[in-house]
């Protein structure tokens, strides 16, 4: 939690100390008040004192009790500033860094509990400054203040506020010993809410299909019965907390009294008078320090929650991507567009088996490279490695002959025009998507229309009533599966890049589709290297070199013709889907 403090910013420490400079005002204010209760007892007590003498000390009564007022009102709202605009620089922080990270650290922590992170762990650290700051730093200047007030005025009346402050802490170091650990699992139970409603969400047509809304709600109400029990046992314990508050209090106000009244009684006189002043008086100042920890348990209330999630998040910010950026922003001219692999293998975080085992070839510019094979061979996993999606394990990835692990990743990344195996659309329009991340004026349309055309997507754009302007909900969701494919692919054209990489992006595509958009691909994009991931001969059988792979390993490379001559596991897949006169 305390590291969170490190990224404080000018702002919020003038804020922290202007409001801690309110906070000692109002404390001074709110303890000068009872000095003025004993000054106007006394007055009264002297039996010859006029109504406008007792009013110049109530008026500053009043002039405290207002400016308490006015500092505790400017204190809210600095704590509300402060705490807004470090949740605000908090999240930043969270966005950037995941944005940073590979999908190593994004699969280590998940999605879910990296939303749950950026939400409603922030909250919670949000709420103890707005709520917490003022108690924080109210509660021990006042509980010290009023203390060395009252100390030494009665030796009784001093003993029992020291027992009720013991009781206090008693109960809550109880309290606390029950609850505090189940903070840390409600935030846990929170991710996997998120995860599942999330799972429900994406997969909602899955979901009906199958008829399977009963075991969905089962799923969902099994982690929201667990939560909620959780819930309810730190409510349950923490409902006893106000209750013993208010015993105590009232307790130690009755045993003032009661002293005072066994004091009065057996004192002259002359004294009673004396020893009743004391008594209001002390009261006061006793209730000031009972209040002072009364405000420390609220802040132990709140400090176990915020602490379980300052801990999470800085997790997250703490944690250092495993791919590091690099240096080089150019490469050599006449190697544009060189992919090489050499002697790559690869395996994931945590993992004891390779995917990919010394993968080596190479692809020029203008070149197109396919790669097939059975399902689980390590395609997709070997053209995330061009990105540096991943880094390899073990052998070399260069991008026009230099090491991918040298560039600067948005200098790589400029490079490549990347088309996922899920089409992937944001909400906009179809003109943001196309000129998300563009590295050209977005404010010209001829690169755009253009790749709408190579990407054979102009039929059913032209026909939508606002054309490029039409509009794109979340994931695509208003549009089939081709037609996310082709913008999908419009976006990469777009960028006019180097190299462009197809993970199996044809596939939601009929076979006359497929076939124009690669003659389209050959015609205009003829000098960028093109690596296509597929799982259809028709796709690929054009290729200038084909890779065959199966259980990670490379075990067929060539053309169409000589792999049908000497490839068994590709003549496999081409007699699945094609006949023999089909592939002469």
């Amino acid at each position: 939690m305390l590291k969170l403090l490190k990224r404080f910013q000018k702002r919020d420490w003038i804020c922290a100390v202007l409001a801690i400079g309110f906070i000692v005002v109002q404390i001074w204010m709110e303890l000068t008040l009872p000095d003025y209760m004993i000054e106007i007892t006394q007055l009264i007590s002297s039996g010859n004192t006029s109504a406008a003498e007792i009013l110049v000390p109530g008026g500053k009564m009043l002039l405290c009790a207002l400016g308490s007022m006015f500092a505790s009102v400017a204190t809210s709202v600095l704590s509300a500033s402060l705490a807004s605009n470090f949740s605000f620089n908090l999240r930043s922080a969270l966005f950037r860094k995941v944005q940073d990270f590979s999908l190593t650290e994004i699969n280590r922590f998940s999605t879910a509990s990296l939303i749950t992170r950026t939400t409603n762990d922030i909250q919670q650290v949000q709420m103890l400054f707005t709520m917490g700051l003022q108690m924080l730093i109210k509660a021990p200047i006042t509980g010290v203040w009023a203390f060395t007030k009252i100390y030494g005025k009665n030796g009784t009346w001093t003993l029992a506020t020291g027992l009720a402050v013991v009781v206090l802490l008693g109960g809550v170091g109880l309290t606390m010993s029950l609850v505090v650990p189940k903070f840390g699992k409600m935030q846990t139970l929170t991710d996997s809410l998120n995860r599942i409603t999330r799972e429900n969400l994406n997969g909602i047509e899955v979901i009906r299909a199958y008829n399977a809304e009963d075991h969905q709600v089962d799923k969902f109400e099994e982690v929201n019965k667990e939560l909620t029990e959780t819930s309810l046992f730190t409510g349950h314990v923490m409902a006893f907390m106000s209750p013993m508050m208010t015993l105590v209090n009232s307790g130690l106000t009755l045993a003032i009294y009661w002293i005072g009244a066994i004091l009065i009684n057996n004192a002259g006189m002359t004294e009673k008078i004396g020893i009743f002043s004391d008594m209001v008086v002390f009261t006061s100042y006793a209730m000031q320090v009972v209040m002072s920890f009364m405000m420390l348990i609220g802040i132990f209330i709140m400090v176990p929650r915020a602490k379980v999630s300052g801990e999470r998040i800085s997790e997250v910010l703490d944690t250092e991507p495993s791919i590091a950026d690099g240096t080089r922003d150019a490469a050599l001219e006449e190697d544009a567009g060189l992919v090489e692999f050499k002697n790559v293998s690869f395996k994931y975080a945590d993992a004891e088996d390779y995917i990919l085992h010394d993968i080596s070839f190479s692809c020029r510019r203008g070149d197109t490279l396919a790669i097939i094979g059975p399902t689980g061979c390590g395609k997709s996993t070997l053209i995330n490695l061009i990105p540096r999606f991943y880094d390899c394990t073990e052998g070399e990835v260069l991008v026009d002959g230099v090491n991918v692990k040298e560039y600067q990743q948005e200098e790589l990344h400029n490079k490549i025009g990347y088309v996922s195996q899920k089409s992937v659309l944001f909400q906009g329009t179809i003109r943001s998507n196309i000129q998300y991340g563009s590295t050209y004026d977005p404010h010209t349309d001829e690169k755009m229309n253009s790749a709408i055309e190579i990407a054979q997507a102009a039929e059913f754009v032209e026909k939508m009533e606002k054309g490029a302007e039409s509009y794109v909900a979340q994931d695509g969701g208003n549009y089939s599966g081709g037609q996310k494919q082709r913008l999908s692919i419009a976006r990469a054209i777009a960028r006019d890049p180097e190299i462009l990489i197809f993970d199996d992006s044809f596939s939601a595509l009929d076979y006359r589709t497929d076939k124009t958009l690669r003659d389209a691909l050959k015609e205009h994009c003829s000098d960028a290297t093109k690596i296509i991931v597929a799982q259809r001969i028709g796709t690929i059988r054009d290729a200038n070199r084909i890779l065959v792979m199966e259980e990670g390993k490379i075990v067929g490379d060539g053309t169409h013709s000589e792999l049908m001559k000497n490839c068994e596991v590709y003549q496999e897949i081409a007699y699945s889907q094609l006949s023999k006169e089909e592939l002469a």
